[in-house]
C-alpha cells in the first residue's frame, strides 16, 4: 500500500497562538494566526457566565388567541 503525505510548501504554519479578549482574559492555543483579538469570550459572555436572561414563552399562544383569535358568540 502506498503512503500519502502532505504536499510541500502549500500549508500555513501551525504554531502557538494567543487569543486576547477585551475583558482581559488571555487564552493560549495553537492556530495558523499568531494573535487573535475578540470582543467576548467564555469568561465574559452572558450565556456562559449565567447572567443571560431567558424569555419566558409560557402563555404566548393564549395571549395571541385572546388578542387576535376568532371571537365566538
Amino acid at each position: 500500500m502506498e503512503k500519502f503525505s502532505m504536499k510541500e510548501k502549500i500549508h500555513p504554519k501551525y504554531e502557538d497562538s494567543t487569543i486576547s479578549c477585551i475583558c482581559g482574559n488571555v487564552i493560549h492555543t495553537r492556530s495558523t494566526v499568531k494573535e487573535i483579538k475578540v470582543n467576548t469570550c467564555s469568561a465574559c459572555h452572558p450565556f456562559f457566565t449565567g447572567s443571560a436572561k431567558h424569555m419566558d414563552a409560557t402563555g404566548r399562544v393564549e395571549q395571541f388567541q385572546k388578542r387576535y383569535g376568532k371571537k365566538t358568540k
